[in-house]
């Protein structure tokens, strides 16, 4: 214990003894550390709110999508704008499918909006009321579409947050009526708003009944008249029956749309389960690749430590050489010098850890990469100490082992 006293004392006073030199030893580790808690500050932000985004719309969710499916990095989706799904598809699911809670189907088309002077192009939603339990919905104003609305076939609608302030500036739009395509409509509510996320936003869309969307815009139905729809929103009662339920939903639609056992299944189905999971993997993988990028920093800062400490050791050969005459040992002059290195190392890693907080603060507070809001976790700032003090054991081992290994009679002759 004495021994590591001594050599911390020693180290504290070699680092004092020269600070200009000290200071720019750990520049390129203050650097580096900065760099790797900014960046992946950044990574686990962005994965954060991609989560949330997603997670809003439904842990729990299942969306049965026409089209063949195919898979590509993991990730099922469909062939196009293939025309295979129905209403009475849904209707079929809701009956007959165990742990469903709510079967939303809804078909979409664009249209301009049209409100005075102002108008918008924007996405028209036919749903049903289920819609709004499926994707998590909450209105601000007014209230969503009733059984009654959509029974009825009302010219009524619900608008995203957006369509309200682009066309009615800020104005209440509860009330008012929208013109849409030939058909006008009364606005009942006003959806508050979600954000942007991978599936769509609710923000820049305007909901009407779906029974009003097949009557005003799209009659399309099948040869035997059942009624097309655009996709299917499932949600489980019980999430950990979700893969029990996509594989009734699929031998369910198979049986109804006629497949034989060899065809391949003319819709795709993906749950929020899965996809949850898949960008989890993808994010991650991205956050550790910003921090290896950033991590170059640090490899560049460890090659300033080592120079600097081996112009050290040439500084201080005569103090060495007077230390070893006065009996210390190779291993005394190595674990000073080691120590130093990685004294410097930490100090350095403590400062750049105070940096790049206040670094990923600032991205936040700005807005400089939009809504992002940066995350700095513990693991992330263990990690840069830990690898900024092992970057200064590793590169000050050389310029120690040199410092140990000088001969105490010639490094007294030194000038």
């Amino acid at each position: 214990m004495k021994r590591w006293l001594e050599s911390l004392v020693n180290t504290w006073e070699g680092v004092k003894a020269h600070k200009l030199r000290s200071s720019l030893t750990i520049l390129g580790i203050v650097i580096g550390v900065a760099s790797v808690i900014s960046l992946m500050s950044i990574g686990r932000g962005t994965q954060a709110q991609i989560l949330s985004n997603i997670e809003s719309l439904g842990s729990n969710l299942i969306t049965v999508s026409p089209g063949m499916s195919f898979e590509r990095g993991g990730v099922m989706g469909a062939s196009g704008s293939a025309t295979t799904l129905t209403q009475e598809d849904a209707e079929a699911i809701a009956e007959q499918v165990p742990y469903v809670a709510t079967v939303a189907p809804y078909s979409s088309s664009s249209q301009q909006l049209i409100y005075g002077s102002n108008n918008v192009n924007s996405q028209v939603i036919g749903v049903t009321p289920a819609y709004q339990e499926a994707y998590n919905l909450e209105t601000a104003e007014g209230a969503f579409i009733s059984e009654y609305n959509y029974q009825n076939g009302s010219k009524v609608a619900v608008i995203g947050s957006n369509v309200e302030e682009e066309l009615f500036e800020g104005a209440s739009a509860v009330g008012q009526q929208i013109r849409m395509g030939t058909s006008i409509v009364t606005v009942m509510g006003v959806l508050e708003s979600k954000g942007s996320s991978m599936m769509g936003s609710t923000d820049d869309a305007i909901l009407i009944p779906l029974s009003t969307l097949q009557q005003t815009i799209s009659q399309q139905r099948t040869s035997t008249g059942e009624h097309l729809v655009s996709s299917i929103a499932v949600t489980v009662s019980d999430q950990g029956q979700s893969d029990y339920v996509v594989s009734e939903i699929t031998e369910l639609l198979r049986s109804r749309h006629g497949l034989a056992s060899t065809d391949d299944d003319d819709f795709s189905i993906g749950s929020m389960e899965e996809l949850v999971s898949t960008v989890s993997e993808t994010t991650e993988t991205l956050t550790l690749f910003l921090g290896a990028i950033a991590g170059i920093a640090l490899l560049v800062g460890g090659i300033g430590v080592m120079n600097i400490m081996l112009v050290s050791v040439v500084e201080r050969t005569r103090e060495i050489g007077i230390r070893k005459a006065l009996g210390a040992r190779e291993r005394d002059i190595w674990g000073q010098f080691l120590s130093e290195s990685a004294f410097l190392s930490f100090s350095g890693g403590l400062i750049g850890v105070g940096l790049g907080w206040g670094l990923s603060k600032l991205i936040s507070s700005t807005g400089i990469l939009g809504n992002i809001t940066t995350m700095v976790s513990s693991d992330i700032v263990i990690l840069a100490l830990a690898v900024s003090v092992g970057i200064g054991l590793l590169f000050g081992f050389l310029p120690a082992r040199r410092a140990a290994r000088l001969n105490p009679i010639e490094a007294l002759r030194y000038e």
